[in-house]
Formats: structure tokens, sequence, C-alpha cells
């Protein structure tokens, strides 16, 4: 939850690490993290193994925490479990007292993924103003589209410039958050925003929570600018063949 905000354990820092070796080859544009103390030293692990970003400034977000769990944070999942029960209800649809609704989690989410889209458009018509689209394409370097997961899609996929005009934005941003919360962006993503699914997906893949560290890739195609219809085709959910 929100209220006990603990420091990574050393087993937090080895994930970290591992996270930012898997991803050191990606030059990120942008990087937003959760402002609670696990999710900021992520990020800053994650950087720090970075190749071409070291020095990039992380924005930390209060729309990026975890879900507020009331009265049953700082307790054990088994608790929490409990109230459920109680309540006739289960987890994780369960709101605790003085918890978060999904809806509410939801909407946070919705808000901030909404940031995003505005920012980029926002910098791509900037950047247009002053030197071009097409020189931007032309001086765009190779090396800061190295995935490391190639093999989950294709070229195309990755955002290359086939129709000749500028319509994928140049943005490679980094967000790092909490479990929870992410399961509940990912199915904002599939319910509202009609996201694109790997073939091999499974349901209870989809509805489970991310391990720590777990990496998931999504491409967010904005038409023209059209914010209002974002094509979103999710690549990888919850990899974590780095740990």
């Amino acid at each position: 939850g929100q209220g006990v905000d603990e420091p990574l354990s050393a087993t937090g820092f080895r994930q970290a690490d591992a996270a930012g070796l898997f991803l050191s080859s990606m030059k990120f544009t942008h990087v937003f993290s959760s402002d609670l103390l696990r999710a900021k030293q992520t990020a800053a692990t994650i950087l720090g193994k970075n190749k071409f970003c070291k020095d990039l400034e992380i924005k930390y977000d209060v729309r990026l925490r975890e879900r507020k769990y009331g009265v049953a944070e700082g307790k054990p999942l088994a608790e929490l479990k409990a109230m459920a029960k109680a309540a006739g209800e289960q987890c994780p649809s369960f709101t605790p007292s003085g918890g978060e609704t999904l809806d509410e989690v939801r909407e946070r989410a919705r808000h901030f993924f909404e940031f995003l889209c505005r920012l980029v458009v926002e910098l791509e018509q900037t950047e247009q103003g002053t030197c071009g689209a097409a020189s931007r394409k032309s001086g765009r370097s190779e090396e800061q589209f190295v995935f490391p997961w190639t093999s989950h899609c294709s070229e195309a996929e990755l955002g290359s410039d086939n129709d000749g005009a500028s319509k994928t934005l140049d943005a490679n941003i980094l967000v790092v958050s909490h479990g929870a919360y992410m399961r509940n962006w990912i199915g904002y993503f599939v319910s509202d925003l009609n996201c694109t699914l790997p073939t091999n997906l499974t349901k209870s893949q989809l509805s489970s929570v991310s391990p720590n560290t777990g990496v998931s890739h999504f491409i967010i195609k904005l038409e023209n600018g059209n914010l209002l219809k974002p094509e979103i085709t999710c690549i990888c959910l919850n990899q974590d063949s780095h740990l």
C-alpha cells in the first residue's frame, strides 16, 4: 500500500539490478516513478545500469502510487483475505476501510496515461516547429531502440516508419510503479482502450500481479496526434526472465 513507505530489501536491490541490466540498452526519453521509496530506489537502480541515460531526470508522481489499502496496510496478506471473507467478498475486489476501490485506482491510471499522451504530443509539436520531423527522424540513433525482447515482436511493431509519414511519435518512456496499481492500469488498457494482447497470453496471466521488477512493454500509437484513440499493442506482460 501507501502508508508503509519501506525501502527495498537486499533482494529488492538485486532484482532492480537485474532489471537494470536487462534494460541497459534502452535509451529512454522520459522516466516516471511512484514517489514511494521502493519505487524510487528501483527507478534509480535501473537508470544507474543504463548505457545511454544515467543522468536522465526521474519525475516522481503520486498518481503512480500503489493502491491504498486503508486499515489493511502494514498487515500480512492473510489478514486482508480474512477481512474480505468476513465481508462476503474476495480479493482483489474487496476494499478495506479507508482504502481505494478498484475504480478509483483505475481512474488514477487513466489520468496518468492521458497525461503521458498529452506530454508526448506536445513534445512532438514543439520539435516539429523547431527543426522539422524529417531531420529528427534521419538523426535518430538505432541504438536507442535496442529491445531486449525483439523475439517477441516484428520490425513493424517496433515503430518502423514504413509509410513515410511521421505518424509514430518518438518517445520511449519508463514507468516504475507497483503490482496492484499496474494490474488495474493494464485492465484499463484492455477493457477501455482495446489493447491488443500477445496471442499466447492466458486469462490468469492477464489478471495476475507482476513479480517484483517484472517488465511489461506496450507500444502506443497516436495517429496524427489523436489523443482520443490510442492504438495500444502489448508486446510482453510481467516478463521476469531477467530474474
